[in-house]
């Protein structure tokens, strides 16, 4: 599974010109699962997510999650972050979940988020989506579990 994690002022989603998911300070997540991803991916994912020290503490340190700031998250799916451009000049997603598989991965992904306490709005799964989000910092992470896990 991979997540890229994007600390936000704010941030939404639109598909057909209505807004599906809008917060305001807090991380973006678009998240992709990657055929053979177990519960551990799933768990090390949601982790990183909500334990990431990424929000500045009173002293201005980078020091705080966003559990322990209260702030928003809005998850996202998307397919192409494991787009292969390796060959040629069409990404291969051969590594990407099937539709099916990554849509219970997602929902799966969601719930561990939402059952920590955290306030989570979502994209529309499988759905052409416009994101507009205003990046702080910036700050932007990868987080890959095949990377860690393996």
């Amino acid at each position: 599974m991979r997540a890229v994690i994007q600390r936000v002022l704010r941030a939404e989603v639109e598909v057909d010109s209505q807004i599906v998911g809008l917060i305001g300070p807090g991380l973006v997540v678009m998240v992709a699962v990657c055929v053979g991803d177990t519960e551990k991916d799933l768990e090390f994912i949601g982790k990183k997510i909500l334990q990431l020290r990424i929000f500045q503490d009173k002293q201005g340190k980078m020091d705080c999650s966003v559990l322990e700031t209260g702030l928003s998250i809005l998850l996202v799916s998307q397919v192409t972050l494991y787009g292969d451009c390796g060959k040629g000049n069409r990404p291969s997603y051969s590594r990407a979940a099937p539709p099916s598989v990554a849509l219970r991965e997602y929902n799966r992904l969601v719930r561990i988020l939402r059952d920590s306490g955290a306030v989570v709005e979502t994209g529309q799964f499988g759905s052409m989506m416009h994101l507009s989000l205003v990046n702080d910092g910036p700050v932007t992470l990868i987080v890959d579990s095949g990377r860690n896990l393996r």
